[in-house]
């Protein structure tokens, strides 16, 4: 018991960033994965190929290549070009920050762009004959019914996106997997890796929760 006040706060600490990471991971690619996707729907040959290379290199690579590639890889960059460190060099949390974004907006853009296109054409007809403006269109036709659609898909992804943040351990981030695995060597105990999964399946089954009551809410978009 004395052992786990020990290591208890250092955890709770350590959940504190990897919260921080999702939340702001999720802020950021969703609404660049749906501007992401309009990339895939253009007409612009050259905007669809440059969506389909960043996409294919992003879904083709493991995140944990694209975290450590970014920290890094940047970092021993700015040395190359003489960049001293003391001038600047990429954090931690920011290179992690920057890969899981990068990665996550491209998931998300492929599952916006599948659900734009799973929009039926006749709507559109319809309401350019109504009178309705392109972007009118598609704040208040399309995208109540893309994201009907595509929530469980997002759902997946954000529960996914919860546990990949495990993989900042690695660039020797203390988050909750990083320190729950220090205090198991430290205590010669597996305790603090049951109460860093205890953790994880608390956010889990809130996240969970809240995407269900969103797809609730959503139901009057039927289709």
């Amino acid at each position: 018991m004395e052992s786990f006040f020990r290591f208890f706060p250092e955890l709770v600490n350590g959940l504190g960033l990897t919260l921080s990471l999702f939340v702001l991971t999720l802020v950021c690619s969703i609404p660049l994965g749906f501007l992401c996707s309009q990339a895939g729907l253009s007409k612009n040959k050259v905007g669809r190929g440059v969506y389909l290379a960043y996409v294919t290199i992003m879904r083709g690579t493991p995140l944990i290549l694209q975290v450590c590639f970014l920290y890094f890889g940047i970092n021993l960059l700015l040395t190359t070009l003489g960049v001293p460190a003391d001038v600047f060099r990429l954090d931690r949390f920011v290179g992690a920050f920057i890969a899981f974004v990068l990665n996550y907006t491209a998931y998300f853009s492929e599952i916006f762009r599948g659900g734009i296109q799973s929009i039926n054409r006749g709507q559109y007809e319809a309401a350019s004959v109504l009178g309705l403006s392109k972007s009118l269109t598609m704040r208040k036709i399309v995208i109540p019914q893309v994201f009907k659609i595509v929530m469980p898909s997002i759902g997946n992804e954000v529960i996914n996106l919860v546990k990949d943040t495990a993989l900042v351990s690695l660039i020797a981030i203390e988050d909750l997997m990083m320190l729950a695995w220090s205090a198991t060597n430290r205590e010669a105990s597996v305790m603090p890796l049951i109460v860093a999964m205890v953790f994880y399946l608390a956010i889990n089954a809130v996240v969970t929760l809240v995407l269900r009551k969103i797809e609730k809410r959503m139901s009057y978009y039927r289709i």
